[in-house]
């Protein structure tokens, strides 16, 4: 294990760069900073596109139920380095009861930990390390994966932005026929007021391979302002199994955006789960390719809305190719004055006969004065297949409710029970029940904040 301090001496992968407003600041390297030449070029691009693509209004389709006016960007600065008592800190919190392979913890987009646990994983040939080392020592691999997957879900303008401003994520190659038995976690911290992050997952599981990987998303502090801006690309080759968590716990006041892509190959099966409890506007883009026959998709997600929170989540499962398979559940509690959007698509191509397709979505509203917007769609190309479709919304059951009251339950209390009753479907369907159980600690922790 390596102390913050050694890494940060250790890592001189890509420069900071100056710390101007991220709208007037441009790309994050100055010249000549640039850790691979592909790399400055493509972050170079980057910046020119995101000025060129005009910020969303009310009229875009793609952003239709969200509230524009939550997308001021110009207030945010990348953020600093934080300090040595802080890092410290930070590394404690990040120590959880989940057993897993490795551990690698970032705050501000530096590198403060790498932990492996399991010494097998370099003897498998398992790449794991820091993004910025990965462009360098592995560059033929990254940048033939790196943000190569079209941004079609209305949020290209801020995939732009990350890309010409990351500096910090992990890189996860799994080379074919091998298995990693314990979970690889992530953990990016935001701290600052007004700072901004762009951290990036970029995960290729080889031929026949499986591992379970876990992101997690935390502010240093609950309700200090910042700006989270990350992608995480998921590549399956023909036969691998990948189970991937993205655990968003931001301030309460921050703004944040997430755009997955997961391409699937033949025989190949993901399983995508999003965990939503921070952030004052947190939108999320999942896209899933099934590129080959027989490849499988399943994306959940489970949200915990309350206050005035807003959780904007747009879906699109892409069947390009016959005999695949995909299944949606997304489920959102929510109390107060929350609201939470979904829009999601299925999309059989042309020629991707015998696709079978799911997708539900299901909200549970505890206020009347909460809203939940669902536009779910089907677009079908191809003949022989089945697809389905559907959102439900409705309130905690009153005679549940009376029941648990009856018996001595504060209302609280019983509200809670019928919401993790409600949420636990979309948890167990990961199959793993010590992950199982940190997501279900995680949400009764936003219970009682």
């Amino acid at each position: 294990m390596s102390t913050a301090l050694e890494m940060t001496e250790e890592r001189p992968y890509i420069d900071a760069g100056d710390t101007e407003l991220i709208l007037t600041g441009g790309p994050m390297e100055r010249d000549g900073d640039s850790p691979a030449g592909w790399f400055g070029q493509m972050r170079a691009d980057a910046w020119n596109a995101f000025q060129q693509i005009p910020l969303p209004v009310r009229t875009d389709e793609a952003w239709r139920f969200a509230t524009i006016k939550l997308l001021e960007l110009g207030g945010y600065s990348r953020a600093l380095p934080v300090s040595e008592d802080l890092a410290a800190e930070l590394i404690r919190r990040s120590q959880g009861s989940l057993e897993t392979a490795g551990r690698m913890i970032f705050a501000n987009d530096q590198l403060l930990s790498r932990e492996v646990h399991v010494a097998a994983l370099e003897a498998q040939g398992v790449i794991w390390k820091p993004l910025e080392q990965a462009i360098l020592e592995d560059e033929a691999l990254v940048s033939r994966h790196f943000m190569t997957q079209d941004v079609v879900l209305g949020g290209k303008k801020f995939a732009a932005l990350h890309q010409a401003n990351v500096r910090a994520g992990t890189f996860i190659y799994v080379p074919k026929n091998t298995e990693v038995a314990l979970p690889l976690e992530t953990l990016h911290w935001m701290q600052g007021s007004n700072a901004a992050v762009f951290p990036h997952t970029l995960i290729i599981v080889g031929e026949n391979s499986k591992v379970t990987v876990i992101d997690r998303f935390e502010s240093a502090y609950a309700e200090e302002p910042g700006f989270a801006c990350g992608v995480n690309d998921l590549f399956l080759e023909a036969g691998a199994k990948l189970t991937y968590v993205n655990v968003q716990n931001w301030s309460r006041e921050a703004l944040a955006f997430q755009i997955n892509s997961t391409v699937v190959g033949r025989d190949a099966s993901a399983v995508n789960m999003a965990l939503n409890l921070g952030g004052r506007y947190a939108r999320t883009e999942s896209v899933s390719r099934l590129l080959g026959e027989g490849g499988r998709s399943d994306m959940l997600a489970l949200s915990v809305a309350e206050g005035s929170q807003e959780f904007d989540q747009r879906t699109l499962q892409d069947h390009r190719k016959p005999g695949t398979a995909s299944d949606l559940l997304y489920k959102n509690s929510l109390n107060d004055q929350a609201r939470t959007i979904f829009a999601g698509l299925i999309r059989v191509e042309p020629g991707a006969h015998r696709t079978d397709a799911y997708q539900k979505v299901r909200n549970l509203l505890l206020s009347d004065d909460a809203e939940a917007n669902s536009a779910p769609g089907l677009e079908i190309l191809a003949d022989d297949v089945r697809c389905t479709h559907g959102a439900t919304s409705g309130q905690v059951d009153a005679e549940e409710l009376f029941y648990m009251l009856s018996r001595g339950i504060p209302q609280r209390e019983a509200q809670q029970l019928i919401v993790f009753g409600f949420l636990n479907e979309v948890i167990e369907r990961l199959g793993n029940e010590s992950i199982a159980a940190e997501l279900r600690e995680l949400v009764g922790r936003k219970f009682l904040s």
